[in-house]
C-alpha cells in the first residue's frame, strides 16, 4: 500500500501507482534475482515524477535461465478496474549484448489500430513504462557487470477479463489491457477537484496580469505546443475533459483571448456540442466525421467506412482518400467555432487549433494566428 495522500475538496485521498510502475518494478526485481541468484521480497523503484516506491514482490519463480515475479497494482483512492491485480514480469538472458527486449504476454493487449502510443502489432505497453523498464534493467546489468542482453515479458493474467470493462476493444486494443502511466503515480481526483484546479490555475495567471490563456486537454496537447508551436508548454492550463468548464471559467476570470489546442480525438466532439469530452458523456466522433463528409459529397461507401472506423486517424484517412479532406476539416472547424460562440463567453475571443499525431495540424478556427501571437508576446 502506498502511504502518500492529497487533499481534494476537503477529502484526504490516497495516491496509488500505475501498471507501468508495477511492470518496471517486477522486471527490476526479476533481473536482480536472475543475475544475483538470490531471492528478494522487496524492491525500490523511482518513478518518473520523482516519487520513490518500496513494493512487495510476489509469486517468484526461478527457471533454468529466467526469473518471474509479480507486483500488486494499488490505485489508491482512484476508482480503477485494475486495482489489486498482479502485474508479472519474466526476465531471461539473451545473447544480444546490452539489448533490452520488451514484449507482452497473457493479458497485455495488442494494438490493432493506428493512432495509439504504440504501433500496430505491438503489445500495448506504452512509451514511459518501456523506458522505465529499459533504464532499470540496464542499471541492474551494469551493477552486476553483465554484458549480455535481457528479454522481459510483461503479463497480466486478469487482463483478458478486465479488458471487457474498458474501452480498449473500441480503441483497437485486443486481448487484454494496456500497461500505462506517464508519471508512474496515480493521482486520485474527483470531477469537482479537476474543475477547481483549472479555476486556480486561471486565477494565478490573471493575478499575473495575463489577458490571454492557452488551454489544452492533456499530454498530447502539451507535446504539440512544445514541438509544433514552439511555446513553453508550462504556460498552458490543462483542462482534461472539462473543456466547456475551462472556457467558462476563463471568461469569468476576465481573459480577453483564449486559444484551445488539442488532439482531434477530444476536440472533434466540440463539433457535436459535447464540451465534456469524457467517453461516459458520449462518443460522437464517427457521427461527426460522417455527417460532415456527407454534406461535402461523400458516397454511402465512404460514410460506412467512417462509421466502422474506431480511431479518428482512420476517419481522417478515409476522407483524405475520398478527396474531401480539406472541405471536411474546414466544415468541422467552422462547426466547432459556431458551438463555442454559442456558449456566450462574454467578450473573450476564442480560437481552436486541432491536430493529430499522425496527420499533424488539421485545422484552425478564425483568429487563431492572432491569439497565438498575443500569447507569445504576453508570455515571452
Amino acid at each position: 500500500m502506498m502511504d502518500s495522500f492529497i487533499t481534494k475538496d476537503g477529502k484526504r485521498l490516497r495516491r496509488g501507482y500505475t501498471t507501468g510502475s508495477c511492470a518496471a518494478a517486477a522486471a527490476k526485481a526479476a533481473a536482480i534475482m536472475l543475475l544475483e541468484k538470490r531471492n528478494i521480497d522487496r524492491i525500490y523503484l523511482l518513478t518518473p515524477n520523482g516519487t520513490g516506491l518500496y513494493l512487495t514482490v510476489h509469486d517468484t519463480v526461478f527457471g533454468k535461465n529466467s526469473v518471474s515475479c509479480a507486483i500488486v497494482k494499488d490505485s489508491g483512492d482512484d476508482p480503477d478496474v485494475t486495482n489489486g491485480i498482479k502485474v508479472y514480469a519474466e526476465v531471461e538472458k539473451t545473447d544480444i549484448q546490452g539489448k533490452i527486449i520488451i514484449c507482452g504476454g497473457e493479458g497485455v493487449g495488442i494494438v490493432t489500430k493506428p493512432g495509439l502510443d504504440q504501433p500496430v502489432g505491438s503489445h500495448a505497453i506504452n512509451s514511459t513504462p518501456r523506458r522505465m523498464i529499459t533504464e532499470e534493467l540496464l542499471n541492474v546489468c551494469e551493477d552486476n557487470g553483465y554484458k549480455g542482453g535481457l528479454k522481459v515479458t510483461v503479463s497480466i493474467p486478469e487482463g483478458v477479463k478486465l479488458a471487457e470493462k474498458t474501452f480498449n476493444p473500441r480503441l483497437g486494443i485486443v486481448g487484454g489491457i494496456s500497461v500505462l502511466g506517464t508519471t508512474g503515480i496515480v493521482e486520485p481526483m474527483s470531477d469537482d477537484a479537476v474543475v477547481e484546479t483549472i479555476r486556480t490555475e486561471l486565477s494565478v495567471r490573471r493575478a499575473d496580469k495575463k489577458t490571454s490563456v492557452l488551454l489544452t486537454p492533456g499530454n498530447y496537447g502539451i507535446d504539440y505546443i512544445r514541438d509544433s508551436l514552439h511555446i513553453n508548454p508550462d504556460i498552458a492550463v490543462t483542462t482534461s475533459n472539462f473543456i466547456g468548464d475551462a472556457l467558462s471559467l476563463a471568461s469569468e476570470a476576465g481573459f480577453t483571448h483564449a486559444l484551445l489546442v488539442g488532439h482531434v480525438g477530444k476536440l472533434v466532439k466540440l463539433a457535436g456540442g459535447l464540451f465534456n469530452t469524457h467517453s461516459r458523456w458520449g462518443d460522437c466522433r464517427a457521427e461527426i466525421f460522417a455527417s460532415h463528409a456527407g454534406i461535402n459529397g461523400a458516397s454511402n461507401d465512404v460514410i460506412q467506412k467512417i462509421m466502422s472506423s474506431v480511431m479518428t486517424d482512420e476517419m481522417i484517412s478515409v476522407v483524405e482518400y475520398a478527396g474531401i479532406y480539406e472541405n471536411v476539416m474546414k466544415s468541422i472547424m467552422n462547426k466547432i467555432a459556431d458551438n463555442i460562440s454559442h456558449r456566450q463567453l462574454g467578450s473573450m475571443q476564442t480560437s481552436v487549433i486541432m491536430f493529430s499525431k499522425v496527420h499533424q495540424t488539421l485545422g484552425r478556427t478564425g483568429g487563431a494566428e492572432d491569439i497565438l501571437e498575443i500569447i507569445r508576446k504576453e508570455y515571452s
